[in-house]
């Protein structure tokens, strides 16, 4: 008998830890987008890029709200930059709305083009992530780095937290096991980091998808946009990949 009772005794151990683990299923995280402008439009140290660099910092913020509700998340802008307005103008992505639905696999976002608005209605991306045994912490979590390649040739690195269940991200970036609360990509000069995580009271009527724009999908875009920006070269391509993050 006592024998049996040792036994239990880490099981029941186990199932108690289980059952104290807080796992978080709603709330809001407010994510910071920073950009390396200087590299990211290839500033040279000619006397023109010197002249641009006087007016114009070499770093961007942006900042955006992702909501969550177990299976579903909305990704929009959150509140302004007190940072002065670029002198050439907003670069893409700074509009980016993306709705994931992770039980019907199925996204919506609206995104704008220049003076074109997209509604982008599609499936869920898919993504080969692979998981590494490095961490970081973020915003107070403790998460763990993983990475992928996207449009062939742009290495992403990512940092998700398995003590928030959602699968979700900031832009599309999704389908890891647990909520990605950090994304870096080099070849772009972008990062996104979670800056804090509310466990607000989530309705899920609140999380709803954008409406407007021309619908299409993501090849639809990508193959509209190309055709715009084939004669920009190395410009386009980078233009590309901002759009189709």
């Amino acid at each position: 008998m006592k024998k049996k009772q040792l036994i239990l005794l880490p099981v029941l151990f186990c199932i108690t830890q289980f059952l104290n683990a807080q796992f978080i299923l709603k709330g809001k995280i407010e994510f910071e987008k920073t950009v390396n402008v200087y590299k990211q439009m290839d500033f040279g140290d000619d006397g023109w890029a010197a002249t641009l660099k006087k007016t114009t910092p070499e770093y961007k913020h942006t900042y955006f709200d992702l909501v969550f509700s177990e299976g579903k998340t909305l990704y929009s802008p959150g509140r302004e930059s007190k940072e002065k307005p670029a002198p050439f103008g907003e670069g893409p992505a700074t509009a980016n709305i993306v709705y994931n639905d992770f039980g019907n696999q199925k996204t919506v976002a609206a995104k704008q083009v220049f003076d074109e608005s997209f509604l982008i209605q599609d499936s869920l991306r898919k993504y080969q992530w692979h998981i590494t045994k490095d961490t970081r912490k973020i915003a107070g979590f403790e998460c763990k780095r993983a990475f992928t390649v996207i449009m062939d040739s742009v290495f992403v690195v990512a940092f998700y937290t398995d003590e928030i269940v959602s699968t979700g991200g900031p832009e599309s970036f999704q389908g890891l096991p647990g909520m990605i609360l950090g994304v870096v990509i080099p070849k772009m000069y972008t990062n996104w980091y979670a800056t804090k995580v509310e466990l607000e009271q989530v309705k899920d009527a609140s999380i709803t998808p954008p409406k407007k724009g021309k619908t299409t999908d993501y090849s639809g875009m990508e193959k509209t946009i190309q055709q715009s920006l084939k004669r920009w070269g190395k410009w386009g391509t980078k233009y590309i990949w901002q759009i189709m993050i």
